[in-house]
């Protein structure tokens, strides 16, 4: 017969044995190799996501650092200068041409946000329809997308920058002067924005279609039996089942036009008379025109805060929006 005295019971329980068994392991010793699996699991993943997380660091966390010292120093591209703390965003948020920028900027924002939403959404809407080489047209109205910024500003510049380019002539031979698109302030500001909404309804129309081939048929010809009009239809089943995709493309949208620089810079260079300088166009100005690194980085840092913002704003509406 055998015996057990406590303190070998004892033992054997913490290793999961049997009092009097021949070393079989418990429910306890499974779980605990388990646990032992999970840990070495996690110390694998951590050791091969290191590298990949410390070149993050180093591409994207050097720049900001680097960009705040900057920000905080009156210094030039080849030398940082003397510590002046937050000198430079006071005199930024002090300067008229800031919120004159500012002020186009949020015109600038909204026109090719909503803009381009319009236009794409209507075009989605449409190309869901049986029309002749829908296929075709798709392709067709991708072009102001993908063809290089580059090309698209030289062809509107050449369509209207002079009174004898196309559209200025053909003002003038219908009776209604001649118009300086590129000269006159408000014409430019009119002129870089619907630029804007020309290149980026492409995108959101691809956005739109997408969130559209996603919505069941059947529930607008449940509708349809209902009573529900075209209209109730739109706004009561396709506006809310598409919720979160276009809160989605307005976020995205919202980040392009604040940071496009190419579309104004090509197009007019901010002019005329700074009517159509962004934030982003004047930190160029103040950093790579006028060698005022400080000032430049703290618009920067500005329009960044701005875009957290906002961007957090309508992250909230997507978690709010119940789409199933």
């Amino acid at each position: 017969m055998t015996t057990t005295t406590p303190s070998r019971g004892l033992a054997r329980a913490r290793r999961g044995l049997a009092p009097g068994g021949g070393g079989k392991p418990g429910a306890d010793g499974g779980l605990n190799r388990r646990s032992r699996l999970a840990s070495q699991a996690t110390r694998t993943f951590f050791w091969l996501l290191l590298p990949s997380v410390f070149l993050l660091i180093l591409i994207h966390g050097y720049p900001l650092v680097y960009a705040g010292v900057q920000a905080t120093h009156d210094g030039s591209l080849i030398d940082t200068g003397n510590f002046v703390g937050l000198d430079n965003f006071a005199n930024v948020l002090g300067a008229p041409a800031f919120w004159k920028a500012a002020q186009f900027t949020l015109v600038f924002t909204i026109v090719g946000v909503f803009g381009s939403w319009l236009v794409g959404m209507g075009l989605a809407l449409l190309l869901r329809t049986r029309i002749p080489a829908g296929g075709f047209f798709k392709v067709l109205l991708l072009l102001p997308w993908v063809v290089p910024i580059v090309v698209s500003s030289t062809a509107w510049n050449w369509l209207v920058a002079t009174p004898d380019s196309p559209i200025p002539a053909m003002s003038r031979a219908l009776g209604l002067g001649t118009p300086l698109f590129l000269a006159n302030p408000t014409l430019a500001a009119v002129m870089v924005c619907a630029f804007k909404v020309w290149v980026s309804f492409p995108f959101m129309m691809m956005m739109t279609s997408s969130a559209l081939s996603s919505v069941d048929g059947t529930v607008y010809e449940a509708a349809s039996m209902d009573g529900a009009s075209r209209w109730q239809q739109f706004t009561g089943i396709t506006l809310p089942l598409i919720a979160r995709s276009t809160y989605i493309s307005w976020i995205l949208m919202t980040i392009f036009c604040v940071n496009d620089f190419p579309t104004i810079y090509l197009l007019t260079g901010g002019g005329p008379v700074d009517a159509t300088t962004s934030l982003v166009v004047l930190a160029y100005r103040r950093v790579f025109q006028d060698f005022q690194t400080g000032p430049g980085v703290a618009i920067a840092f500005l329009m960044t805060i701005t875009l957290v913002v906002i961007s957090a704003v309508l992250y909230r509406q997507i978690r709010k929006s119940s789409v199933e």
